[in-house]
């Protein structure tokens, strides 16, 4: 299943994060006013780059006292080095203003991944909050130094010639409004970009890793449109985005660049008019060297990281709220060609409920384990069907080997026992529960070829689909059954800690076994999941399994002693299956016996 999170119903509005960004300001006061006063030095720094030049020029060098004017550069030249000094002090307080809001983001994103075993925790914690707190950093610092540097340049402005004043702020306020009436629509068209890049990069995982499926079914023109479908939508977010980002050139050219035209067109009538040669260069050195940098970094900082903060607190922040509701979780359309993601075990598993021991917890059910009627499946309305009408019963406590060519279907086939694709046609039942359901996944544990390992402990390796601790006792005597005991010892025990980095395939397999088998559910589906470990280990894991009190194992075979251990063998070859014992297939199927060598049945060497 693809947990997929749609803007609209899992994140917040953007009034709502406004309201937690203000109750957040409200407790942080004293560091807004810590901010403030060294953004001041900044604005003084400011006014002094226009004020101290018109002063030099007019009662400098243009009134032929050197003096005079070198004073006046100096004052502008310390004012520099204050401002230098009130900038350092600046970020030291902005981290004061930012790091809270990583550390409450970062609880909220590992809570969630405790409480609800969030398959996104990971990319949350090592990704997006890291872009909420450079983002907030960033646009706090372009906000503030927007504020203070116009202000200082205002009033540089009027201090030299309310004239000079009346010429420039129409213009700035002009671009100003322009850039804020664009905010709303470029977050949207930004939110919708992001939207549509990560619908794509999903749609591509899945289609990576289901080529062989997809080339097995004829699938290849279903998918490549699909795919198709999405690099399109995302081609025209993208040129959205691009047509309302001309406005933000627009509001740099009203508001930054228009003033200077304006003061030079209008120069000859403002030095008729009282304002001095220096004045004017002064509010020309206000408009190019503060006020249009200024506003560049606005405009560029708060128009596509203002929305991209918006976009990551949206999705991280209903975290923070306990028992706040997951987001929907759906089966894939039936066009997604890939019922085995290598790294979505947790997802595929069964929900945890509390359990006692391991022989208490398997209780046989009254139905079936496995119950398929009339199945089809295609991957496509046009594509042959992998699967046609397929009937299947598994009894509680059977053992079920899969078996085929490679590419034939058997991974779809487990895929659409788990509810990871829907059948066109035909019922499914896990332990009497139809799938999709809640029920039926809880009563199934899916273990794929490639298998999930992440840091932590052995024990929480082994316990990650049980709701409680388990004991250790319990623990040992799993490894034990599935042939783990003596990589346990290798890593130190059930305490030792273990580097998914630092594991070989195989042993990553072991792992992944041991925890299926201490899992609630009763139907274990192996989907290769012990091609990566040597016969003798392959065979003592399955007969592990499929010796589970109240048990029931499906495998999907890739050697064919597996299905000369199983009870029922299902032959698939496209369309057509067969089913039967071992030896009944070698006398009745002829793929069954090209792929078993056309050897007789012999007895399996006993597990030492």
């Amino acid at each position: 299943m693809s947990a997929r999170r749609a803007p609209g119903r899992d994140g917040e509005s953007s009034p709502a994060v406004r309201d937690r960004a203000v109750r957040f300001l409200r407790t942080r006061w004293r560091v807004l006013v810590r901010l403030g006063v060294w953004s001041v030095l900044e604005a003084g720094q400011t006014f002094l780059a226009g004020y101290a030049l018109a002063r030099a020029m007019d009662a400098g060098f243009l009134a032929g006292n050197t003096r005079v004017g070198l004073l006046w550069l100096g004052a502008a030249g310390l004012a520099v080095g204050a401002g230098a000094f009130g900038t350092g002090r600046v970020y030291g307080v902005v981290a004061a203003l930012v790091e809270p809001v990583r550390d409450r983001l970062v609880s909220a994103v590992v809570g969630r991944g405790v409480r609800e075993a969030d398959s996104g925790t990971l990319s949350g914690l090592t990704q997006q909050v890291e872009i909420a707190r450079d983002t907030l950093a960033g646009l706090v610092l372009v906000s503030r130094s927007f504020l203070f540097t116009a202000a200082g340049a205002l009033i540089g402005l009027f201090s030299l010639a309310p004239l000079l004043l009346a010429v420039v702020l129409p213009a700035l306020v002009a671009g100003v409004g322009l850039f804020a009436a664009t905010l709303r629509p470029l977050a949207r068209r930004q939110e919708a970009f992001l939207a549509a890049d990560e619908a794509l990069a999903e749609d591509l995982g899945a289609v990576c890793q289901g080529l062989r499926d997809v080339t097995a079914a004829g699938a290849e023109a279903r998918v490549a449109d699909g795919t198709g479908e999405r690099i399109d939508a995302e081609r025209r977010a993208a040129r959205a985005l691009a047509r309302w980002s001309v406005a933000r050139v627009a509001a740099l050219a009203v508001g930054g660049e228009l003033p200077v035209v304006l003061l030079l067109a209008t120069a000859p009538w403002l030095l008729g008019h009282g304002v001095t040669p220096g004045a004017l260069v002064g509010a020309l050195a206000y408009v190019t060297q503060s006020l249009l940098p200024a506003l560049q970094n606005l405009v560029h900082g708060l128009g596509t990281s203002g929305s991209r903060l918006t976009v990551v607190l949206r999705r991280l922040l209903p975290a923070a709220e306990s028992g706040a509701p997951r987001p929907d979780v759906r089966p894939d359309p039936p066009g997604t060609p890939s019922p085995t993601r290598a790294h979505d075990e947790p997802d595929a598993a069964p929900e945890r409920h509390d359990s006692p021991g391991l022989h208490t917890r398997l209780t046989p059910p009254a139905a079936p384990a496995l119950t398929l009627a009339s199945v089809t499946f295609a991957y496509g309305p046009a594509s042959e069907p992998v699967l046609d009408g397929l009937d299947l019963v598994v009894p509680v406590g059977g053992h079920l080997a899969v078996v085929g060519p490679s590419g034939i279907g058997k991974s779809t086939l487990t895929g659409l026992v788990a509810g990871l694709l829907e059948p066109r046609e035909g019922v499914i039942r896990v332990c009497g529960d139809s799938v999709p359901s809640p029920q039926a996944a809880a009563s199934r544990v899916l273990i794929p070829q490639e298998a999930y390992v992440h840091s932590g402990t052995v024990a929480e390796n082994l316990g990650l689909l049980r709701r409680d601790p388990v004991p250790e006792a319990e623990l040992l005597a799993a490894a034990e059954a599935v042939g783990m005991t003596p990589l346990l010892r290798a890593l130190g025990g059930p305490g030792g800690r273990v580097d998914p980095t630092a594991l070989s395939a195989g042993e990553r397999q072991l792992i992944a076994l041991a925890r299926a088998y201490l899992s609630p559910a009763p139907l274990a589906l192996l989907d290769e999941a012990t091609c990566h470990l040597d016969p003798e280990a392959e065979a003592r894991a399955e007969r592990a399994f499929a010796a589970r009190p109240g048990g029931t194992l499906v495998v999907v075979a890739h050697r064919v002693s597996s299905a000369r251990r199983a009870a029922r063998v299902l032959v698939m070859d496209g369309p057509r299956t067969a089913c039967g014992s071992h030896d009944e297939l070698l006398r009745t199927s002829p793929l069954y016996r090209d792929l078993a060598g056309g050897r007789p049945a012999r007895p399996a060497a006993p597990v030492r």
